[in-house]
């Protein structure tokens, strides 16, 4: 053993362990995305986003109706809050409507999908039997139940094409018809052509170009071919171009995109320029709820097709970017809906209304931001209209229950633990102790664990 030079034998020295490399510390921007993304990716991101996305809107569109329909009431000799309160009604009878859709089967849905198509096509032929039908704005496509109370079935013509041709879509698919181009346009194309003559024998181009869009979104879905879906697409267009060629009404309405003064190209164009006023008057922050000039006679229609101006000028940028992102997250929502199911009668059916909902709004915000021309279409959840109001609160409904029945969003409500427990016969509260797999396996076998609380 060697010594050292006064003879004692050497230290030994402690080795030294090797440098170990820590993570760097992530930033409060990389934190927070990473969060973000982990939250939404959650099996029931899309439960919350269109539950709460649609009870916003909803909300939101009360409280715009009663302020911008105050004055067109006053001017009525009716009271300022009359428009407000039977839009109120319309949202609690379509909370309902929503409620019982949302616990709903996916059966019962299927089992619906006929009776609701026969009563549409019955109510809008009735519409046209003289000294039954009432003609508004022009449009004969109104029934009226009883003193101020109208309504206008075409509306629930789009909640009786989504659920009927998802349901024959569907049923095909079960059968592999769907790669034979006859059995994916009869008979879908031919019913909804039935639709799109009764809703255009009053005149609604408008609604007719909203069942139109959900058609060629369930084409889309069914994978229908290239040449079949242009072919479709051309013989539609060539149509809408006859019926715009040939009313004066309507060419007006197309000079009027873009159009900044009242009288552009000898086309009457006050309701367009209006809008645009009242949207370039509200800045970032807006004059004010209830503060709007454009509402005192200026603005047709203020409360119903161009409520998104008044909004615009009393909410300002802010308030019309947090309608826009509501209604992007509740699109964005269907389609994840439609895009993680495995049942086809989901994802013809969610994707139709998504399609339905998303196509409107983006007509309606076109048509007051002047970029495409006044169709007539309400906002959907937003504008005032009953008849508009109860079969898309219905269709979100659905949406709803689709969301629900994914097996992933199953599981994590089923691991959700309650607030307050229940008590037993003898009043303990059983004691909480972690949920065994095994368990959770045996009520869904084939959803993994999402790990939500």
């Amino acid at each position: 053993m060697p010594t050292s030079r006064t003879g004692r034998p050497p230290v030994q020295r402690a080795s030294r362990r090797p440098a170990v490399s820590r993570p760097l510390p992530e930033n409060p921007v990389q934190r927070l995305y990473t969060r973000a993304r982990k939250a939404w990716d959650r099996p029931l991101t899309a439960y919350y986003l269109i539950l709460g996305g649609s009870l916003l809107i909803t909300v939101l569109g009360l409280v715009m109706v009663y302020s911008a329909s105050q004055i067109t009431a006053l001017q009525m000799s009716l009271p300022g809050s009359f428009f407000f309160r039977k839009q109120f009604l319309a949202a609690v009878i379509g909370g309902v409507l929503l409620l019982i859709a949302s616990r709903m089967p996916v059966k019962l849905h299927r089992a619906l999908a006929y009776p609701i198509l026969a009563g549409a096509v019955f109510l809008m032929a009735l519409v046209q039997v003289p000294g039954i039908g009432m003609s508004v704005n022009g449009n004969q496509n109104w029934i009226s139940l009883g003193g101020s109370f109208q309504i206008q079935p075409s509306e629930f013509g789009k909640l009786a094409l989504v659920l009927w041709a998802a349901d024959l879509l569907a049923r095909k698919q079960d059968r592999k018809l769907l790669t034979q181009w006859k059995h994916m346009l009869v008979p879908l194309v031919p019913v909804a052509f039935l639709l799109l003559g009764l809703i255009m024998l009053g005149g609604d181009m408008g609604t007719a170009i909203i069942l139109t869009a959900i058609l060629f979104g369930l084409l889309w879905l069914a994978g229908a071919p290239t040449r079949l879906f242009v072919g479709v697409l051309s013989i539609a267009g060539l149509i809408g171009m006859i019926l715009i060629k040939t009313s004066p009404n309507r060419m007006a309405r197309l000079a009027c995109i873009g159009a900044t003064e009242p009288r552009a190209g000898g086309a009457d164009c006050w309701q367009a320029v209006h809008g645009i006023y009242a949207l370039a008057s509200g800045g970032i922050f807006g004059s004010g709820l209830g503060a709007s000039v454009e509402k005192w006679g200026q603005l047709p229609e203020a409360h119903t097709d161009f409520i998104f101006a008044v909004t615009g000028e009393e909410l300002g940028l802010a308030g019309t970017l947090s309608v826009l992102a509501l209604f992007a997250a509740l699109g964005y929502a269907g389609i994840r809906v439609a895009g993680r199911t495995e049942d086809p009668f989901v994802r013809y059916a969610a994707g139709g209304v998504t399609t339905w909902i998303t196509a409107q709004a983006v007509i309606n915000i076109g048509a007051v931001l002047g970029l495409l021309p006044i169709a007539g279409v309400p906002l959907p959840l937003f504008s005032y209209g009953g008849s508009a109001l109860l079969p898309t609160m219905f269709a979100v409904g659905l949406l709803i229950a689709f969301a629900r029945d994914d097996p992933a969003a199953r599981m994590a409500l089923s691991m959700r633990q309650p607030r307050f427990g229940r008590k037993r016969a003898g009043g303990a509260v059983p004691a909480r102790g972690p949920r065994r797999w095994n368990t959770m396996r045996r009520r869904a076998p084939s959803a993994r664990s999402s790990g939500e609380r």
